[in-house]
């Protein structure tokens, strides 16, 4: 008896090592990177793949400007400016040097085209005849620019201007600028301006100019579509960058990075792992109708149901052969029902396990029927039973 408790003793104890050396965390690969700090995201579910002393606190250098373009893209989306809108530039946006589209006091140009000119040249005058354009003043966007970063959770990044002109107090983290990239991936329109190579403006007068974008993993890496370069002395090489491939999308920040064109090769070599070892199950896009749900009381008697994005999820390579989709929604839902109205959700399932779930949302809206049509569905069904 003695000898048998031993034994279940023996066994207990070595089942729960078993438990505790499945439940420890992989052993981090090691990249060959001369980067202060980095992080590789999965652009979309936004877990961290790889990092590299992700929250140093360093300088961003240009990468502030995909904050500045973040809030010009919000401007749009919320009707506050338009691409062909005209701003005139102000003696103290035309002042700035560094990188820039050389804007002279007085000169007009379009919204479109100093975006154009911040995401590609990297225009320091660019960003603030934008700042001042939408916020007024250039201390008021840097005050917005503190407010999102707060909205995001950034623990630790402080801005002092809207392009990345060196300043001690102006400072963030690898981590924190995949968390605006994230954020930044909302915006289509953001990744079409970011991924033009060259833009000609001043076409007709004596002044001609041509935006070359700095991005260079837009020829050097196929599926890169933004966002933003930067240097200074004091940041080293800096890039923020995103690619899709195969559904997969990728999100890489780099900081610090010594040697001139390292901030590119070292991106690279983020995707590249990343590409080897993960993809994209892809189930439904944002716009698929996935199902419908019964209204009653309204001008239809069902309302097509799409998920709130899309819907699918990374995997290591090899795993989710056994993954599928289960739906949950209301058997029933009167109207009025409003577009975007939350109707229940689809879940990415592995045997018992969710591993995903995304909102299910009315495709449109859908009024109130008449009090007529009501009487008629009910006259139809006495009939039909």
């Amino acid at each position: 008896m003695q000898r048998k408790n031993k034994y279940q003793i023996f066994m207990a104890g070595l089942l729960i090592l078993c438990l505790l050396f499945l439940s420890l965390p992989l052993v981090a690969v090691e990249l060959p990177l001369e980067a202060e700090s980095a992080i590789l995201l999965d652009g979309h579910s936004g877990k961290i793949l790889y990092e590299k002393n992700p929250h140093k606190v360093s300088y961003p250098a240009s990468m502030t400007k995909l904050m500045t373009l973040v809030l010009a893209m919000e401007a749009l989306e919320d009707g506050k400016m338009k691409m062909d809108d005209v701003v005139t530039a102000s003696e103290r946006a035309s002042s700035y040097g560094g990188s820039q589209i050389f804007l002279a006091p007085g000169e007009k140009l379009t919204v479109k085209e100093l975006l154009l000119g911040i995401a590609l040249a990297s225009g320091n005058d660019a960003s603030v005849a934008i700042a001042e354009h939408l916020a007024g003043s250039h201390e008021g966007f840097v005050e917005l620019m503190n407010k999102k970063a707060q909205e995001l959770g950034l623990e630790n990044t402080h801005f002092v201007n809207c392009n990345g002109l060196h300043d001690p107090n102006h400072y963030s983290t690898a981590y924190d600028f995949g968390k605006i990239a994230l954020y930044a991936l909302r915006f289509p329109q953001l990744r079409e301006i970011c991924q033009v190579k060259h833009y000609r403006i001043r076409e007709e007068t004596s002044r001609p100019f041509q935006y070359d974008n700095k991005n260079k993993l837009l020829w050097r890496y196929e599926g890169t579509d933004g966002f933003k370069t930067g240097w200074t002395s004091d940041a080293k090489y800096c890039l923020t960058a995103t690619c899709e491939r195969n559904g997969l999308r990728l999100v890489s920040v780099v900081m610090g990075v010594p040697v001139s064109g390292g901030h590119y090769s070292e991106s690279i070599a983020l995707f590249n792992w990343g590409y080897s070892q993960f993809a994209y199950k892809s189930f439904y896009k944002a716009s698929d109708v996935v199902t419908q749900v019964q209204v009653g009381k309204g001008t239809v008697d069902y309302v097509d149901v799409i998920p709130e994005k899309d819907v699918g999820i990374t995997l290591p390579k090899g795993k989710g052969k056994e993954l599928e989709t289960t739906f949950q929604v209301v058997p029933l839902i009167n109207a009025p029902i409003k577009k975007g109205q939350i109707l229940g959700y689809v879940s990415i399932v592995e045997g018992e396990q969710v591993l995903e779930r995304i909102n299910l949302l009315a495709k449109e809206d859908v009024e109130k029927g008449s009090l007529w049509r009501e009487m008629k569905k009910i006259f139809t069904g006495i009939i039909t039973k």
